[in-house]
């Protein structure tokens, strides 16, 4: 804490010269030891804390430059009053009560000149030169006539910043009385209408005795209200107690807003939940009752408007509603006779005189009993129509339908393995020659294909070589002297025509054997994607603790087989017949 040689005066000092000699140093040295033990003692809390004049406590860990008391201020003893607003230097503001008056009452008036008066007008309030009425040629001090009354001084206050800001200040609460009073004779009034209303109408029902039964309807309690058959009113409450409140239907802060400002709810609170709903929103009411109605209004003005019609919903509802109905009227006429008109050319009146559908179909004799959980405990489950085409038709001797069969990117029919559609089905032995086809080794395995393939080519070479005897005979019978010439000439373009011919089949049978190869490598890529789908489907069930890692994986760069394969395993969920292949 401060020292206490901090708080002696300058001329203290000087009068007491002798108490700064040698020895009381050395004490004073001591004192400020023993000060600063007591200090650190106080902040380690084994000592305890300095007391003020009021007997609190001083907080030991207060900076000295804050607890340290000027020497002008003249403390005794340890004290923090010097940090705190001092009263001389704080200002007063006026109370709660004081204000200006209002009203004030001049009508007292001096007949007599008072000592210190004003010497013009005679008031109290002010001198002769602050006086503001016209300068009389004789004061009022000498004729003691028409002296002024005194002004009424009003009080000066003194205002803070929510004084100068209340907008109740200087109210009069008595001034209120009046407004109630005049409120209650209003309300008296009206009750005594309607008393003498309802004095009236039971009069009149006791005259006629089959209306007795709606004599006491005024002494029923409706949810909400509170009746007084005596007083003859009626209570409202502010809310039903019986209704939620809309930001209590749902409690999910995902639900639908809540509008505290408007008290208004647009959508529906009950929306991806299973509990009856009973309050649809603020939007279900919009386009309810007669809004719909007031929507084709305006949408009929509109269009009567484009049309040349001079109408407007707002300025002529009634010119626009005769004008709506006879528009009705005319269009209906013109519907019946266009509908007419088709069934007296075409017939088929007898087939608009059945029942609808929603009776012939929905209302059946049949009972069916359901428990809590959905299961059948009586009756039978009514047949779910699957498709509104016909079912289980196989044409052209087919056991399956269209697209029950699918292999290499295309769809066929499952009996027969057949990719055309609408053929005839050729059963098993179109199963076997798919087979074989599809087989890498066919030629080989099936020796008959390979067989008619040789007989067409030796047909060929036997044609080639009838074709050119026949040729070099004729252009020998013709001119012998030039036979030799011309028979060159057919060998040459016989053999110009095997060598075309030659060279066309090995084109074909390099683009059957590259054909074949594609085949072969799309055929080894789909295994390989089957492999490598099995493969991730198992890693997938895998925990992932014991998953592998994927650092030894290898890239490179995709074939077209590769890719092909991709596309052609790829799950596309837009496939109808997806789940009838997984399954």
């Amino acid at each position: 804490m401060a020292n206490s040689s901090a708080n002696v005066t300058v001329s203290s000092i000087l009068k007491n010269k002798s108490s700064f000699e040698d020895e009381p140093r050395k004490k004073s040295r001591e004192d400020w030891r023993k000060a600063k033990e007591l200090e650190e003692a106080r902040k380690a809390g084994t000592a305890p804390a300095a007391v003020d004049e009021e007997g609190k406590d001083i907080n030991p860990h207060i900076p000295q430059y804050i607890s340290a008391t000027p020497w002008y201020f003249g403390a005794q003893g340890p004290t923090l009053k010097h940090q705190r607003p001092q009263p001389e230097k704080q200002r007063q503001f006026s109370s709660i009560d004081e204000w200006y008056n209002r009203g004030v009452d001049s009508a007292r008036v001096a007949i007599k000149y008072r000592k210190g008066a004003c010497e013009n007008c005679g008031a109290m309030t002010h001198k002769r030169k602050d006086c503001m009425e016209r300068p009389r040629k004789v004061g009022a001090k000498y004729t003691n006539s028409k002296i002024a009354p005194d002004e009424f001084t009003q009080p000066e206050l003194s205002m803070d910043y929510d004084g100068k800001r209340d907008r109740w200040a200087g109210y009069d609460p008595s001034e209120h009385r009046a407004i109630v009073e005049e409120y209650q004779k209003i309300e008296e009034a009206k009750r005594q209408m309607r008393a003498d209303k309802l004095d009236a109408e039971e009069e009149n029902d006791e005259q006629d005795s089959d209306k007795d039964e709606d004599k006491y309807v005024d002494e029923v309690d409706m949810p909400g209200t509170k009746v007084d058959s005596k007083q003859r009113i009626t209570v409202r409450n502010l809310r039903i107690r019986e209704d939620t409140a809309k930001y209590l239907r749902n409690l999910d802060p995902n639900s639908a807003y809540y509008d505290p400002k408007t008290r208004s709810m647009r959508d529906n609170p009950y929306t991806g939940t299973e509990r009856e709903v009973d309050y649809k929103g603020e939007n279900f009411v919009r386009f309810s009752g007669d809004t719909q109605q007031h929507a084709n209004a305006q949408l009929f003005a509109w269009e009567a408007h484009e049309k040349g019609v001079d109408v407007h919903l707002l300025a002529e509802p009634t010119k626009l509603e005769l004008l709506k109905q006879e528009y009705d009227k005319k269009r209906d006429e013109l519907k019946d006779k266009a509908r007419d008109s088709i069934i007296e050319r075409y017939g088929g009146e007898k087939h608009l005189k059945a029942l609808p559908k929603s009776l012939l179909l929905a209302q059946t004799e049949h009972y069916v009993e359901y428990s809590r959980y959905g299961k059948i405990i009586k009756g039978q489950d009514r047949q779910v129509i699957r498709s509104k085409y016909e079912e289980d038709i196989y044409p052209n001797n087919h056991m399956s339908v269209w697209g029950s069969y699918w292999q290499d990117g295309k769809w066929g029919y499952k009996c027969c393995y057949s990719f055309i559609k609408n053929s005839y089905c050729t059963g098993e032995s179109g199963k076997r020659a798919a087979e074989a086809i599809n087989d890498s080794s066919t030629l080989d395995k099936v020796p008959s294909v390979r067989n008619e393939m040789e007989e067409t080519n030796s047909k060929l070479d036997n044609t080639v070589v009838n074709d050119n005897r026949s040729s070099s005979s004729e252009s020998s019978s013709e001119d012998e002297d030039t036979g030799k010439t011309k028979t060159e000439k057919q060998s040459k373009a016989a053999k110009r025509k095997l060598k075309k011919q030659k060279r066309k089949e090995s084109r074909k049978n390099k683009k059957q054997n590259e054909e074949k190869q594609d085949e072969d490598k799309l055929k080894e890529a789909l295994r390989k994607e089957e492999e490598n789908a099995r493969k991730m489907e198992k890693l997938l069930k895998m925990s992932e603790r014991k998953r592998p890692y994927n650092s030894m994986y290898e890239t490179k760069e995709l074939t077209t087989e590769e890719i092909e394969a991709y596309q052609m395993k790829r799950k596309r969920d837009e496939d109808p017949m997806v789940h009838f292949l997984s399954k």
